[in-house]
């Protein structure tokens, strides 16, 4: 009988080594490749990875990407996919992951300082226009608005920010925040287009109202503006905050509750 000669098989630590793959995928510069893949497959899992990330931030970010030109956004790209891990297996929530990143991980003196809040801003056209969300079919009575309860749709945020991310282009970079805030609504109409609305600081207030008092009608939310305003002439406060809410209404930004 011929001797069977038995190898003895090492333990492989496969979460070892899918660590030490991903990490040399992340950033080749700082980790060593696996001693037992070719490099000529380890580039070409690098290459298909980065480029559907990069892909995807290229799709949501345009405009970050234009103003950045191609070197600093592929840069950029390149340190979010180094640093960041993300927390989900989809590839449409790595935008939100990327906010994430430019918020609590990113650093650098050569940003310009208005990219979280553009990348933000990009990001929210994005969200609305895959949301779920559906709007509500109670549209007010415009001739009776004010004995009645509105809300804010799903489909329509108000924001603030600190610089006009609505106006940067290229030919438009601002490097200090201006005096007065931006605010804006981005909405969804029914139509299914996003479309946003420069809005002033009085109807970002009276729709955080809306929102906080949600039994209220619009006339109390009207009067709350107009003491929070300390205004000589609370009737002109309201008389004017019901035509913007009758305009916003019209827009299905606002609902009836």
């Amino acid at each position: 009988m011929k001797n069977v000669m038995h190898k003895t098989l090492v333990p492989v630590d496969f979460k070892a080594k899918q660590a030490e793959f991903a990490a040399y995928i992340r950033d080749p510069d700082k980790n060593p490749p696996p001693a037992d893949v070719k490099e000529q497959r380890i580039q070409m899992y690098r290459e298909l990875f980065f480029n559907n990330i990069e892909g995807f931030l290229s799709g949501n970010f345009p405009v970050l990407k234009k103003i950045l030109g191609e070197s600093q956004w592929l840069t950029l790209a390149e340190d979010f996919f180094a640093k960041h891990q993300c927390q989900t297996p989809h590839f449409s929530e790595i935008p939100e992951e990327f906010l994430d990143y430019l918020q609590n991980e990113r650093d650098s003196s050569e940003d310009y300082p208005f990219m979280l809040e553009l990348a933000h801003y990009e990001w929210v056209e994005m969200a609305l226009s895959v949301s779920r969300d559906e709007t509500s079919p109670e549209i007010p009575k415009l001739d009776n608005l004010l004995n009645q309860t509105l809300g804010l749709s799903p489909l329509a945020w108000s924001l603030a920010y600190q610089y006009p991310v609505h106006k940067i282009a290229p030919g438009f970079l601002p490097l200090e925040a201006p005096e007065q805030a931006t605010f804006l609504i981005v909405y969804r109409d029914p139509a299914d287009e996003v479309n946003f609305i420069e809005i002033t600081a009085m109807t970002y207030r009276l729709l955080e109202i809306i929102q906080e008092q949600d039994n209220s009608n619009t006339e109390t939310c009207l009067k709350q503006v107009a003491k929070e305003m300390n205004h000589p002439n609370p009737e002109l406060v309201i008389s004017g905050g019901l035509q913007i809410l009758k305009d916003l209404a019209e827009k299905t930004i606002v609902y009836r509750v």
